[in-house]
């Protein structure tokens, strides 16, 4: 199965994909990022389709299309989100469908969003999480393939709380990833 992974930051999921030995064929993000010199260190071809705006006037059908036209030149069967920041649109859950993967730092359906992590504090749980699940055009939903819990501690922020996520999250969703291969789909 032709793996292409989709980042936008540290490229810290795609570095423990790659040294557990997930046979990442394509990197594709959306801003110059550390990703890409992650993909660089590893010999991994790497695509930017670059987002350039920001802004309310963001074309997200036009930029899915292009996303498509690149995942499908590289022969991609399965896309992997890596913390990728742009949220895609219906060209690429049509191209893909069933077949896209993400992982979201709170236990789904819980605390969906970009703020997941500060979410789950403000409302007092003693335990948030980790999903790994696969991705549809509604944002942090579809079919749920794993999740493992983290407890919130008292002297927790955002930024300790989410840093014990991430430590599962790169286990979790490499352990989910190395699943599918075996069985040869995703569900």
């Amino acid at each position: 199965m032709r793996i292409a992974v989709l980042a936008s930051g540290s490229g810290t999921i795609l570095d423990a994909m790659v040294r557990a030995g997930v046979p990442v064929e394509l990197v594709v993000v959306d801003r110059p990022c550390r990703a890409t010199e992650v993909a660089a260190d590893h010999g991994l071809a790497c695509e930017v389709v670059e987002r350039t705006d920001f802004g309310a006037g963001f074309d997200r059908d036009a930029y899915s299309e292009r996303m498509v036209e690149v995942l499908q030149a590289a022969d991609t069967e399965l896309v992997v989100m890596a913390g990728f920041g742009t949220i895609l649109s219906g060209p690429v859950f049509a191209a893909y469908e069933g077949r896209i993967l993400n992982t979201h730092p709170a236990l789904l359906p819980s605390f969906k969003g970009w703020h997941a992590v500060q979410a789950a504090i403000d409302y007092g749980v003693k335990v948030t999480g980790c999903t790994v699940h696969v991705a549809t055009e509604a944002v942090d939903d579809g079919p749920i393939l794993a999740q493992e819990a983290v407890e919130v501690l008292c002297d927790d922020t955002a930024e300790s709380l989410h840093e014990r996520i991430k430590v599962v999250e790169r286990r979790l969703y490499v352990a989910t990833i190395k699943s599918i291969l075996e069985r040869g789909s995703v569900t």
